[in-house]
């Protein structure tokens, strides 16, 4: 069972390996201004340029009764995101988010500033009518007199109002709450006496991959994500291309990428239509195309308010809107694990205040919880390297018959016979290093894909957690203390067994050599626990008293002897 066990935990590492090698790793970045001030931004790189969007159609001139005679910007802070509108449409020009970076020291921006012109912009609106949208769109708004507003310490509501002689007319009111990613979007047209029902878009923001550090393999680029009936589905941007509208009830539909997200929150019944793009930077050469996915929402009836996400995808922050919007986080399929155990590495960190500190006191804390069962398997194991010797005596007695012949069967009653009589259970040796294995994983998906964790620094050379050690310290470190625990560990019940458990640690700690550094400090810790542990239970329980059974024959001649010296002290 044990070496199935092992052989099972190996494979699935090097699936794991695979995939992460497989992964598609971000393309170089491109050599322009621009590539470090957008969110979602790093460059990839085609064999030609994308077609640039064709300009809108000039549109006849039209009186306009509501307007303004010219462009300006609003910016909004709210103490986590600076929020830029324009009066141009009406639309969202910039959100930057101020407790995270680019590579560059900037904020992250999830809006680029670089799109054709015609380029639908984040709360653009669609009409059935094309030139009524575009008119919609490129109008002036008039907008409030301010040209900054304050949303720290309460909601604030910015009102843009345009209309024409035509009758078309169009009211947009952005809410934006303190200390929030949140943003809710009234839209109200009208054409004529005639209400219109708009879809309201979301144009291309996240798009590409965040730049990360070099080495990073844990990236994923815009994918379009929706929930409905509780199950989260993520279209890539090739399916997207085949089957862009999707129907539903949904508990949030939007876009996301690694890190971050842009989606409705709570939208219910609505259609969703993505629409990927691949738009070429300007002055790159050689030729640099940026991958986005934009998309539009639009329900059955004109909503009154539309509540959106825009920002990291942050456990507290996707609590704090819907505890839906935690599954948001890709975390695999050991989430139920992940989400409980990065809620506590947050709660730690609070005090803690270093999540490479936060990773130690938590792998205390698991360890302190397993102690008991860990003592339990330790024990169980040197009950069956005593009697390892009476097993391996029952096998040699049917090591000639064939494994198909009925006769076997005895030798595993005999065996399971031994077991009850010695107390052992030869699986609780494996339990505890079985429920060792789902925690190992739900962190290897918590470092993966937190942001928190993404450019969080331990100390001295290891500047993120979430990426690889460069300097390869851990995994060394952590494939020498498991070298030391096997050598503590009672021998295997199988001699064929030591050799691989001896490779094991020399895997692992190749395994662990791309793996993020939090994962490899988590895994070294807790070798060094286990070592402690075992050389304490060593301690208690005393060497091993191990009892080589006598050959049958040699057992029979000392019987036959001890009948011989008996009958003639009798004679006597």
């Amino acid at each position: 069972m044990e070496r199935r066990l092992l052989l099972a935990i190996l494979l699935t590492f090097l699936v794991l390996t695979a995939y992460q090698w497989l992964m598609p790793k971000p393309p170089p970045e491109a050599n322009t201004p621009a590539a470090t001030h957008s969110a979602d931004t790093k460059a990839s790189q085609s064999a030609s340029p994308a077609p640039a969007v064709a300009p809108p159609p000039a549109l006849p001139p039209v009186q306009t009764l509501v307007s303004s005679a010219s462009e300006k910007t609003i910016t909004v802070e709210n103490g986590l995101v600076r929020a830029v509108f324009s009066n141009r449409g009406a639309t969202l020009i910039s959100w930057q988010l101020q407790k995270y970076h680019g590579p560059t020291g900037a904020p992250v921006d999830l809006v680029p500033h670089e799109l054709p012109p015609g380029t639908p912009r984040p709360f653009s609106l669609k009409l059935d009518d094309a030139a009524k949208t575009a008119r919609i769109n490129e109008a002036l708004y008039q907008a409030p007199e301010t040209e900054s507003v304050d949303a720290r310490q309460s909601p604030a509501t910015i009102s843009f109002e345009y209309e024409n002689a035509a009758g078309l007319r169009v009211q947009k009111s952005f809410r934006i709450e303190p200390n929030s990613y949140v943003i809710s979007l009234s839209p109200v047209v009208t054409d004529g006496d005639r209400a219109v029902n708009p879809a309201i878009e979301f144009g291309p923001s996240l798009g590409d991959v965040l730049a990360i550090p070099a080495g990073g393999r844990y990236v994923r680029r815009a994918e379009g994500i929706y929930s409905t009936l509780g199950k989260v589905h993520r279209p890539a941007a090739a399916a997207l291309t085949t089957t862009p509208r999707y129907d539903g009830p949904f508990e949030f539909a939007g876009v996301d990428t690694h890190y971050f997200i842009a989606t409705a929150v709570k939208p219910g019944t609505a259609t969703v239509e993505y629409h990927p793009s691949s738009i070429p930077t300007a002055n790159s050469n050689p030729p640099i195309a940026r991958d986005y996915i934009a998309y539009s929402i639009r329900f059955p009836q004109p909503p009154a308010s539309v509540k959106f996400y825009v920002g990291p995808k942050e456990l507290r922050a996707l609590q704090s809107v819907d505890p839906q919007m935690v599954t948001a986080i890709w975390f695999g399929m050991f989430s139920f694990v992940s989400v409980p155990l990065l809620s506590a590495l947050n709660w730690i960190n609070g005090f803690v205040g270093n999540y490479g500190w936060s990773i130690l006191v938590l792998t205390v804390l698991i360890n302190a919880v397993m102690f008991p069962l860990r003592h339990k398997s330790f024990v169980s194991m040197r009950k069956m390297q005593e009697i390892q010797p009476q097993i391996k005596a029952i096998q040699d007695r049917y090591a000639k018959l064939k494994v198909t012949d009925p006769a076997r069967q005895k030798m595993n009653t005999e065996m399971m016979d031994l077991y009850r009589a010695k107390g052992v259970n030869p699986a609780s040796g494996c339990i505890p290093m079985v429920l060792t294995f789902p925690v190992l994983f739900a962190f290897y998906g918590l470092l993966s894909e937190a942001i928190e964790l993404r450019g969080a620094p331990f100390m001295l050379w290891i500047k993120d957690l979430s990426a690889a050690d460069p300097y390869y310290v851990t995994p060394i470190l952590m494939g020498l203390s498991q070298l030391a625990q096997q050598r503590m560990a009672p021998a295997a019940a199988d001699p064929a067994q030591q050799p691989m458990m001896m490779l094991m640690p020399v895997v692992f700690m190749f395994l662990f050599i791309t793996s993020p550094s939090g994962l490899a400090l988590y895994w070294l810790a807790s070798n060094v626990l286990l070592i402690g542990q075992q050389a304490l239970t060593n301690y208690l329980i005393g060497p091993p008293d191990i009892r080589t059974p006598r050959p049958a024959a040699e057992r029979r001649l000392k019987k036959i002897g001890g009948s011989k010296t008996e009958a003639a002290s009798e004679a006597e």
